[in-house]
């Protein structure tokens, strides 16, 4: 929501997977008319993307958001048909010509295009990340680097956390309990990064 101008809306949409959207993560508007929820809101694509109903300001052509948008319907449902549209377009009422034309003609090379498009526009997004009070330097790391090192930190975390201290002396002399306390500690921290990873991908797989 945007807490200045409440009819205003920003979504986040995941590029679902096996189209040439995938990987990518891409921000619309929905702008919401006076007499809402009698009239449809107005969909656009913040992040550029190579697609027949999608116009090159970004606006979104999809009968939801015309003719067949009814009262009941919530914000909810328009973001699924659009995440829907992304996995089956429709070239017939295209609103980008180049890319509908290309949908119908050779499919191979519109996919090309489309996933050109999609990594030099949406894959940056997947750098932003809030911060957090755990880890407020976070924001400065994309978020690719935090899912994909899930598997060193643990590494890491292990080593630090084992290492031999110098002023106590060998690890035969450190007794057994003090050894499982410090690996404890060490996968608490792995499985906390773990869980925040998966309430993330979570949140993204509602939409």
């Amino acid at each position: 929501m945007n807490d200045d101008i409440l009819s205003v809306i920003f979504a986040d949409i995941e590029g679902p997977a096996d189209t040439p959207y995938e990987g990518g993560l891409f921000r619309i508007k929905l702008i919401l008319p006076q007499d809402f929820p009698c009239s449809p809101p107005k969909g656009y694509f913040m992040t550029k993307i190579f697609h027949p109903n999608i116009a090159h300001n970004g606006e979104i052509c999809v009968n939801i958001l015309k003719k067949d948008w009814q009262p009941a319907l919530g914000l909810r449902h328009v973001l699924i048909v659009v995440r829907c549209l992304l996995i089956e377009p429709f070239p017939e009422s295209a609103l980008n010509e180049q890319a509908g034309k290309m949908l119908m003609e050779n499919y191979e090379e519109y996919s090309r295009h489309a996933r050109f498009y999609t990594s030099i526009h949406a894959m940056k997004h997947k750098a932003r990340k809030k911060e957090t009070p755990e880890s407020p330097a976070t924001n400065e790391r994309p978020e690719n680097d935090v899912i994909v090192s899930s598997s060193p930190l643990t590494a890491c975390n292990t080593n630090k956390e084992n290492a031999p201290d110098p002023n106590v002396g060998s690890i035969e002399e450190i007794g057994v309990g003090e050894l499982t306390q410090k690996t404890d500690a060490s996968q608490t921290k792995v499985l906390v990064a773990k869980k925040k990873i998966d309430q993330r991908k979570k949140c993204l797989r509602r939409l």
